[in-house]
């Protein structure tokens, strides 16, 4: 054994250690996104609009810790306050999923004001007739209109202590006591002995809570806010007051509230569709390639350990879209050793020796491997450029598992072949052949696909265009989701009665296969309502709440903005990438053509099933993107490696000699990721359907615009170059 050798196998050690180190234990190490534990997304904007110039920078910073110090009173674990932006704050509140509390206790301004009824008879018949005195504003409390002076008394600002009691003499009733500091203390004392014998107004963000009569001086600067609470209502209500007041009004702009019965479904959806995506993968090599099979799959379980411990390492949280990243790269992550194995192949036809069969076969294959990773890992940087949330999330998956697979692939698998070939006995490696050695004129047939391509592109982008504003889901176009499911089945028919009967007419209805789920899509926030009305409009048929997502206008535009941007520069780095490498832009535009060419096809079968654009599907058509090339590329690789060997055949019968010459290849990288795909598609589970399906159409467009879009584009691309 040669020390290079030692030293490569010291490092394949080394970085399994620290995978299996930064991987256990697992539910110490990662953390489970919003949507696989539930709980609840914020994007939160302060409204500085109405603040002095001086105030509106230090606005978002106040409002950002106040919301952080209600939050950790509310005792949330894990949970993530920071600002976006210049007027932004986003709220991340894991299992939390009660979440008109949690809206509740963010989102309440805290104004605490101490008003004086007005006890003119006058006056007060005067503002019942509807003639309110200047200076003046009439309100409601204990079902009771009182009149009030708009200029407040006392406000909280001053307030050192809220905390709960409980008034005996009213069956226990909570309430909740506040205290001032001196300064507050000697203002309320003053204000309460000039009004003995009058009502003094307890009022929070114009709300009147409580206006008891003032007895007698109170200089303790203690007072009590009742209002008929519940335990938990009094308990947010001290928790908000001693937070301290918002210096600005907050709106939620987006939200993504996920249930624990759909996080749980998500979980084992996923686990399902990994465990059954690894044994197809894993059954399919070592059939084909029997013992080679076996070693590429000891290389995808490495890859997957190794995804997981670097996961662990940077403690990241790990999203549904997360998860098909990692059935994804497992898919990707055997495409190397296929690569690998049928160069070995043939160099096993030419009679070499063992030894000489795997250096040149992992020689020969390393350059497409790496070119083709490489494409895919430009698409994975812009989706965590770009993306949010979840789909960061699958972009660091992927990034990972992209990098791991390349290690496994190529570096590890390297090392058992070179060990094993230290045996004399090792003089063959026998693996099945389903492709045999074709000579078909793909060229020939180019301009029959290039109708077929039109006919499906003009198909499927009409109906893209016809469907307008429909095609986009509410990440792009604002608006609001509600998924709920129910304990007996539930038509879409009577689900739309029960929501007309409250007034909301333009609702979207929505039935999953499962007849217990119905999502409803509204251009506003309209949840409370809906669900009001489900109580007591399905009495007999209780439900859950699984989802709640909402984005307003101004994200959705933000949203799609980015989203288009990922696009562009994805491609545009392809691109880029491809020219420099092959060193002819000829190749990089016909390439790009048939990236443009896939990402379109995808997007038109998402318009003919009826899908919505979301940010999961630009996680599709991104990593289609990124994908779709890495056949192609391992073309261009064979048609360079062709060009220095027949220096005399004509452009056509290179292409066509290079096609057929990787025809396997072709075949086989794209099999084995569809197989991954297809168990997301089956297996993953509802909210990762729609973008299963679209990667699916893409990859299968893949492997046809390689053989009869990229390669034929270079035959028309030469030409022009040689005129």
């Amino acid at each position: 054994m040669t020390k290079n050798l030692q030293g490569r196998i010291a490092l394949a050690l080394g970085v399994l250690v620290f995978a299996l180190v930064g991987m256990l234990p697992l539910k110490e190490k990662i953390n489970l996104g919003l949507d696989l534990q539930g709980g609840m997304h914020l994007l939160l904007k302060v409204d500085t609009s109405q603040l002095p110039e001086e105030a509106r920078e230090d606005a978002p910073l106040k409002a950002l810790e106040i919301i952080r110090n209600r939050i950790d009173e509310f005792g949330v674990k894990e949970l993530s306050v920071y600002r976006q932006g210049t007027n932004e704050i986003v709220v991340q509140l894991p299992g939390v999923t009660d979440r008109e509390r949690a809206r509740e206790l963010i989102g309440k301004t805290a104004l605490l004001e101490f008003k004086l009824v007005e006890d003119n008879q006058d006056l007060y018949a005067k503002a019942l007739e509807g003639q309110v005195p200047d200076g003046y504003e009439l309100r409601d409390v204990d079902k009771e209109k009182i009149l009030l002076g708009k200029n407040a008394l006392l406000t909280g600002d001053t307030l050192v202590n809220a905390e709960v009691k409980f008034d005996q003499s009213r069956f226990n009733e909570p309430y909740v006591a506040i205290e001032f500091n001196a300064k507050g203390s000697g203002v309320f004392s003053e204000i309460t002995g000039a009004n003995v014998g009058k009502r003094l107004a307890i009022v929070l963000d114009g709300k009147v809570h409580s206006a008891p009569r003032i007895n007698e001086r109170i200089p303790s600067g203690k007072a009590s806010i009742t209002g008929r609470f519940t335990v938990e209502e009094a308990s947010d209500l001290a928790i908000i007051l001693r937070a301290g007041t918002l210096p600005a009004p907050i709106y939620i702009e987006e939200e993504r509230t996920v249930g624990p019965l759909l996080g749980r479904d998500s979980i084992n959806s996923g686990i399902r569709a990994s465990i059954i995506g690894l044994i197809l993968i894993f059954v399919f090599m070592v059939a084909y390639y029997l013992f080679a099979g076996m070693i590429a799959s000891f290389a995808m379980l490495l890859n997957f350990v190794i995804i997981l411990g670097t996961l662990g390492w940077i403690h990241t949280t790990l999203t549904l879209p997360g998860i098909a990243g990692m059935i994804l790269t497992i898919g990707m992550a055997v495409d190397a050793n296929v690569l690998i194995y049928e160069r070995m192949r043939e160099e096993m036809a030419t009679g070499k020796h063992m030894r000489s069969v795997i250096s040149f076969g992992y020689d020969k294959a390393y350059s497409a491997i790496l070119d083709s990773n490489i494409t895919t890992l430009i698409a994975a940087a812009l989706l965590f450029q770009f993306g949010s949330g979840p789909i960061k999330g699958f972009g660091v998956t992927l990034t990972i598992g992209l990098i791991a697979s390349m290690f496994t692939g190529i570096f590890v698998t390297r090392i058992i072949f070179e060990l094993i070939s230290t045996n004399k006995n090792f003089t063959k490696l026998p693996m099945l052949k389903l492709f045999p050695k074709t000579n078909i004129d793909f060229i020939g047939k180019r301009w029959i696909a290039y109708t077929l391509s039109i006919i499906v592109l003009l198909a499927g982008l009409g109906t893209f265009i016809m469907r307008g504003e429909n095609m986009y889901g509410i990440d792009f176009t604002g608006g609001q989701i509600q998924e709920y499911s129910f304990s007996k089945p539930v038509s879409a028919e009577d689900v739309r009665k029960v929501i007309d009967g409250i007034g909301v007419k333009d609702a979207t209805i929505q039935q999953f296969a499962n007849k217990n789920q119905v999502l409803v899509k509204t251009a506003l926030d309209e949840a409370d309502k809906i669900a009001d009305a489900f109580k007591s409009g399905f009495q007999d048929n209780t439900y859950e709440l699984l989802r709640v997502e909402k984005v307003g206008p101004s994200v959705g535009k933000l949203l799609k903005k980015n989203a288009l941007l990922a696009l562009i520069w994805s491609l545009a780095g392809i691109l880029i990438y491809v020219g420099i490498r092959f060193k002819n832009i000829a190749f990089a535009s016909a390439g790009v053509m048939a990236l443009f060419h896939d990402v379109f096809v995808g997007m038109g079968a998402l318009a003919i099933a009826g899908g919505e654009m979301d940010l999961n599907i630009i996680a599709a058509l991104l990593t289609i993107a990124g994908y779709s090339i890495n056949d192609t590329i391992v073309i261009y690789d064979r048609i360079r490696e062709n060009l220095k060997l027949y220096r005399k055949a004509s452009m056509k019968e290179i292409v066509n000699m290079s096609v057929n010459q990787t025809l396997s290849r072709t075949v086989l990288t794209s099999f084995m990721t569809l197989l991954a795909v297809t168990s997301i598609f089956l297996f993953g589970g509802e909210v990762l359907r729609p973008f299963s399906f679209v990667l699916l159409a893409g990859m299968i467009s893949g492997v046809y615009s390689t053989v009869y879009i990229a390669s034929p584009l270079i035959i028309s691309w030469h030409s022009r170059q040689q005129k």
